[in-house]
C-alpha cells in the first residue's frame, strides 16, 4: 500500500477515535461523569469519519478536519477536568489530533 497524503493526521485521527471510546466506556461505567462520556463519544464519531473523508481524499476533507478539531479540543477541555488516568490520556490524543486536524485542513 502507498503511503497516503493525509496518512499521519489520519492515524492520529484513529487513535484519537479509540482513546475515546475507550474513555467514554470508562466514564460510564464507573458513573458521575456524563458529560465527559457524551463528549467523548462525540468525538471518537467525528474522528473515524475525518479518517474516512481522508482517506478517500474527499472534497469535503478539509472541512470535516476544522469540526473535528473543535470537536477534539471541547474534548480535551472535558477531560482535562478529571484526573483519573484515562480521561488525562484521552485529553492528550485529542490535543494532538486537533492540532493535526488544524494542519491537515491549513
Amino acid at each position: 500500500m502507498h503511503e497516503h497524503k493525509f496518512a499521519q493526521c489520519i492515524e492520529v485521527c484513529v487513535k484519537c477515535a479509540a482513546e475515546c471510546s475507550c474513555c467514554a466506556m470508562h466514564c460510564i461505567e464507573e458513573g458521575g461523569r456524563p458529560q465527559c462520556a457524551k463528549i467523548c463519544l462525540d468525538c471518537a464519531e467525528i474522528c473515524a469519519i475525518a479518517a474516512c473523508y481522508m482517506t478517500r481524499e474527499s472534497k469535503f476533507s478539509a472541512e470535516i478536519c476544522r469540526v473535528c478539531a473543535t470537536i477534539c479540543n471541547a474534548c480535551a477541555d472535558e477531560c482535562a477536568k478529571h484526573k483519573n488516568e484515562h480521561c488525562q490520556t484521552c485529553a492528550t490524543i485529542c490535543k494532538q489530533c486537533a492540532e493535526a486536524c488544524k494542519k491537515m485542513a491549513a
